[in-house]
């Protein structure tokens, strides 16, 4: 009966025991907090009463920067576009049919280098050969009637010179005729006047008489003799007009025969297709036994394609910026990344356009590359660098050197002189993202500090890394 009541006393002693060493351990633990926090009161409060005088002495003391500078390049930056352009075949021809008919003979393809006046397809069509020899036919016709109408000019020629000399002679022969009817006259009378005289027989004044009538119709046949040949001159000259007519009209025809036959000879011309020039057949259209049309008569489709390879085009489009300073003649570098080992390829600017595109703000440009190798493509992608400006008179740093001071929005670069870094005024011509073209406030033995730290101010002194007389 004892054991079991002292069992539940012992258990309270215990509980009882347990709730005052946790009490006791509660108060010991605010305590400590209590005198740590106490503490740290008091070393604020120190701080603070010192801190005025730790930082006046740490003002004091002076500040030393490391930096590494430089003096500046001597001359500026050329001005340069680096643009993205295409490589062109500096030609390209579609050939087409002039004549329709069937392909006979095609002897390239895609590929083949072909050179200039090659045949490269020869097309079916007898119905133009026919012509042509008609039309040689017809020429020869007609240089035969004009060998006609030149002989039958000679013939008139010859009759009129014949009529001229019949006039000349009839002409001869009236002056003979009135000598002698003078003469007669002369005789009539002398006789007249005998017989006047009674001195001679009348019978021989009528034999004078006689005499003298048959000299003067000599004469009237002498002059008719030369109207009749004047009138045949005039015959003769009438046919030599006509031969001559006649002679144009033969020329006039033998001259449209041998047009007929030219125009016939350019028709079967057609029907063989040459290589403008030397290049390469990039397309191919037709084969061997197709049927093409004229492209006069609906044939829209080229049968080859030729492009000239030994010369190539870059187009490079300039931007509005650069336009004023790009001119013929300026050299430019392509380097096609296509090529083996990224080869560069050396050209000047051969043309331009003097004109922007309202939509891309961007001039065409074209440079002529010798492509002897076939080294570049027709439709390649390549960089193109144009060299615009030479570089201008000034110095030359790395556009990291300089900056905008915050106070003067001028640009600035620090000088070290003296152990110390000092701003200086500069004027930048231009800036590429690289370099800075300083027209003014630098000399050639400035010591320039590169990329300026940011605890780095006027007058602060400053210990040199590395100094270099040019980067």
């Amino acid at each position: 009966m004892r054991r079991s009541l002292w069992r539940p006393a012992l258990r309270i002693s215990a509980i009882l025991l347990a709730v005052v060493l946790l009490t006791a351990f509660a108060q010991l633990t605010l305590h400590r907090l209590q005198v740590r926090a106490d503490d740290e009161t008091s070393q604020e409060k120190v701080r603070q009463r010192s801190g005025p005088i730790a930082r006046r002495e740490e003002s004091n003391r002076p500040l030393t920067v490391k930096v590494s500078a430089s003096k500046p390049q001597s001359g500026g930056i050329a001005r340069v576009t680096e643009q993205f352009g295409t490589i062109e075949a500096f030609d390209f021809a579609d050939l087409y049919a002039k004549a329709s008919g069937y392909v006979k003979t095609q002897n390239v393809d895609i590929g083949s280098k072909v050179a200039a006046g090659e045949v490269l397809v020869e097309i079916d069509a007898p119905e133009y050969e026919e012509a042509l020899n008609e039309a040689t036919a017809t020429v020869a016709q007609s240089e035969a009637q004009e060998q006609q109408m030149q002989a039958r000019l000679q013939t008139a020629a010859a009759e009129l010179e014949a009529t001229q000399s019949a006039v000349a002679l009839a002409t001869a022969e009236l002056e003979k005729a009135r000598s002698y009817l003078t003469f007669r006259e002369i005789q009539y009378d002398r006789v007249k006047h005998l017989f006047e005289l009674k001195s001679i027989d009348e019978r021989l004044v009528d034999e004078k008489h006689e005499q003298r009538d048959a000299a003067e119709a000599a004469l009237n046949s002498a002059r008719a003799a030369i109207a009749a040949a004047k009138a045949q001159i005039v015959a003769s000259q009438a046919r030599v007009a006509s031969a001559k007519a006649d002679i144009l009209e033969a020329q006039a025809k033998t001259r449209l025969a041998q047009a007929k036959e030219s125009r016939a000879r350019v028709f079967v011309n057609y029907l063989k297709i040459r290589s403008p020039y030397d290049g390469v057949v990039t397309r191919r259209s037709f084969h061997v036994g197709d049927f093409i049309r004229a492209a006069d008569q609906g044939g829209a489709t080229p049968l080859l394609t030729v492009a000239r390879t030994d010369l190539m085009r870059v187009i490079v489009q300039i931007p509005e910026r650069d336009v004023p300073y790009t001119d013929v003649g300026d050299p430019a570098t392509v380097t096609a990344p296509e090529v083996l080992h990224r080869e560069v390829f050396s050209g000047k600017v051969a043309r331009m356009s003097y004109s922007e595109d309202r939509v891309t703000r961007t001039m065409r440009a074209e440079i002529d590359l010798k492509n002897p190798e076939n080294r570049l493509r027709d439709g390649m992608y390549c960089r193109v660098s144009v060299a615009l400006d030479p570089a201008a008179r000034g110095f030359r740093l790395p556009s990291a050197d300089v900056f905008v001071d915050r106070q003067t929005k001028q640009s600035t670069v620090y000088v070290v002189a003296d152990g110390k870094a000092h701003k200086r005024v500069v004027q930048i011509a231009q800036d590429d993202g690289k370099h800075a073209e300083i027209s003014a406030g630098l000399d050639a033995n400035d010591l320039v500090v590169h990329c300026p730290p940011g605890e780095l101010t006027d007058e602060t002194s400053v210990e040199l890394q590395d100094s270099l007389a040019e980067r």
